[in-house]
């Protein structure tokens, strides 16, 4: 399938330690995917919740459609996400484990689906995020070394 990427969660991988993903559909009305296709929207300080064993995610914002008049919706209001029986009752068992949050990261286009990945992370300490720091910094200081060495 040919797949296009909409938007990133900028947060996602700074603040939690991602170790499953999953792929889900989302329920939007006709507004909201015009508003997508033109990339009026933003998954920064979005997270997912499990309510009446339904997932839902919350505070993903999609600017209302410029031609949409009555049909837009609330840009800020609680999406379903379409996952299987099996999917929800595997994530429920483990948000419940101690420290787990279901965080989303992409937002793309599967053909002419939107699709939404969600991870199933732990959130990082903050000095998990300084050793994760000055590693990406050791990496980009040994590179600029070899790149200046001459054979």
């Amino acid at each position: 399938m040919n797949t296009k990427l909409i938007c990133k969660n900028p947060t996602a991988y700074h603040n939690y330690t991602i170790e499953e993903k999953i792929e889900t559909g989302i329920i939007l009305s006709g507004t909201e995917i015009k508003s997508i296709r033109q990339g009026k929207v933003n998954l920064k300080d979005t997270y997912a919740i499990i309510k009446n064993s339904e997932i839902y995610i919350i505070g993903m914002h999609i600017s209302p459609y410029d031609h949409g008049n009555i049909f837009n919706k609330d840009p800020l209001r609680d999406r379903k996400l379409l996952l299987t029986k099996r999917e929800i009752n595997k994530l429920i068992g483990l948000s419940k484990q101690k420290g787990y949050s279901l965080i989303p990261i992409n937002l793309y286009f599967k053909g002419n689906l939107v699709k939404l990945e969600l991870g199933i992370g732990k959130g990082k300490k903050l000095y998990d995020k300084r050793q994760e720091l000055a590693k990406k910094d050791a990496q980009r200081q040994i590179e600029k070394h070899f790149k200046n060495i001459q054979y």
